[in-house]
């Protein structure tokens, strides 16, 4: 019998150890799975955002080369007008117009701008010619409103510093005003366009990849598709730029950074088999520690409901004993006999309330513990083995009074005690030791046995598990479960080496 059980108790580990291992292949194939369709969506993500930079980058270049060439056509404009104003300052300058060569060719000179719009004023405002202004006058043909719409645009190119004074006599001075081209101005716009273009498709870009444009002469962001604020902003600046190297562009009024970062989805999808690992262990433990609660639940009961059927089983032929034993005693048969069979009537009314206390909620009384574990090695002395030396040491006081059930203490000591004379094979030394701590009892039991073996140090508390050729495996389990569950103790291997013996401490809390 104790060979099936413990092929039983073997089988269980092995169930055990199988599910564990299916349970980590199974963790195993969803992790690379999600990983796998994680990797795909997250190389689609960062290709989807590889080629908008690219894109962005040639749409800054067409912008900056826009901008190059508006910049080289204002260049040269303006040379141009500068070549205008000295032909206007020859021929203010010249007293007899007809006999100069000069003017003619200043005047040639004037008359060839034919696109650049010029207002020439005298030192009071007020208009004294004006050249290239239809595209600005329009379909007007009132004169009065012409020479406002001159005045107008004369004042806006002043402003913006467009202007020349000409001297054409002693202290005084003509104001020549000029503007710019019709193409000049539509190039104008359309790099004003793109620009503005340029920033808003930055800022319309939410669900590709956060960026942010920073003027690097001001230092201050000129658009961004994320909502947070200038501080937060400057912080993942210096992020992106170690991850990302920032584009560099230059539209004319500064130089500009573009920088840019993964995107949110990519990020947490990163972060996904890291949820996933933890969300699985965590299902895993949890149902591990439910199945463990019920299936500890699922012991107890069966403890209990045997432990009480064992009890009630016995108390009927014990009853009806105790009345042959009072029957024998009347009838003056051998006193030898009757004596006895006293002891062995003695020693089943202690397991029957052994096994009525294991089976309910037994009650702990303060006793003196020495008192208790003393007398118990006493009875057991006169019928263990005598080729077994059995020592008792105690460095606590005699009198101490520890919270504990005399009738399952001694099944404790009983049990452990067998167990040690049953792993010397009834030849060798038990020592039984006890020691006060500041807040626990400790009470050791050593033998010179085989010994155990690490892999089994723990197994041995299970019920089923045992290393003999006979029996149940059910004495350690009785005392774990009297030392842990009915006196809120401890007990476990200290110390076993095999061939030299193994030593078992019990630990019981002292108030």
């Amino acid at each position: 019998m104790s060979n099936a059980v413990k092929g039983l108790h073997i089988n269980k580990q092995r169930w055990k150890i199988f599910l564990a291992f299916m349970v980590l292949i199974v963790i195993a194939v969803s992790l690379f799975l999600s990983n796998n369709f994680l990797s795909k969506l997250g190389d689609k993500e960062q290709s989807k955002a590889t080629q908008w930079v690219a894109a962005i980058k040639k749409k800054g270049a067409l912008v900056q080369l826009s901008n190059d060439i508006f910049s080289e056509l204002k260049k040269k404009e303006r040379q141009k007008i500068n070549v205008v104003v000295e032909a206007q300052k020859v021929l203010l300058q010249k007293s007899d117009l007809s006999k100069s060569q000069d003017v003619e060719f200043s005047l040639s000179i004037i008359q060839s701008n034919t696109d650049i719009p010029v207002v020439l004023l005298t030192a009071d405002n007020e208009i004294m010619q004006y050249r290239n202004m239809e595209t600005i006058f329009g379909n007007t043909e009132d004169e009065a409103r012409k020479d406002s719409i001159c005045m107008q645009s004369a004042k806006e190119w002043k402003s913006a510093g467009q202007f020349q004074l000409i001297e054409y006599l002693d202290g005084e001075y003509l104001q020549f005003i000029f503007g710019s081209s019709f193409e000049l101005g539509r190039l104008q716009n359309e790099s004003e366009r793109l620009i503005a273009s340029f920033n808003k498709e930055i800022k319309d870009n939410k669900a590709l990849i956060p960026v942010m444009l920073w003027d690097v002469s001001t230092d201050s962001l000129e658009a961004t598709n994320i909502n947070m604020g200038v501080k937060r902003s400057r912080d993942l600046r210096g992020d992106w730029a170690k991850d990302n190297p920032p584009l560099i562009f230059d539209f004319g009024s500064g130089q500009k950074r573009l920088y840019f970062s993964e995107s949110e989805e990519l990020y947490y999808l990163k972060w996904i088999p890291t949820f996933q690992v933890l969300i699985l262990g965590l299902l895993i433990l949890v149902g591990y520690f439910i199945f463990s609660t019920y299936r500890k639940a699922e012991q107890k009961r069966v403890w209990a409901g045997m432990a009480k059927e064992t009890a009630h089983q016995l108390g009927t032929p014990l009853s009806s004993l105790m009345g042959w034993h009072a029957h024998l005693e009347n009838i003056k048969v051998d006193p030898m006999v009757t004596q006895e069979m006293k002891k062995d009537l003695v020693r089943l009314e202690r397991i029957t309330d052994r096994f009525s206390k294991i089976g309910s909620e037994s009650k702990l009384k303060e006793k003196n513990i020495v008192a208790t574990i003393q007398n118990n090695l006493e009875y057991l002395e006169a019928r263990l083995s005598k080729k077994v030396e059995l020592i008792f040491e105690s460095k606590v006081s005699c009198d101490l009074s520890v919270l504990h059930n005399a009738a399952l203490m001694d099944w404790v000591v009983e049990n452990l005690c067998k167990n040690a004379v049953d792993a010397m094979q009834g030849v060798g030394r038990l020592e039984i030791s006890m020691v006060a701590q500041k807040s626990t009892l400790d009470i050791d039991f050593k033998d010179s046995g085989k010994g155990i073996p690490s892999s089994n140090q723990k197994a041995i508390f299970e019920p089923g598990f045992s290393t003999k050729k006979r029996g149940w495996g059910l004495g350690l389990a009785l005392v774990k479960r009297i030392i842990e569950e009915h006196h809120s103790g401890k007990v476990f291997v200290v110390e076993s080496k095999l061939g030299e013996g193994t030593t078992f401490r019990i630990t019981l809390p002292v108030r």
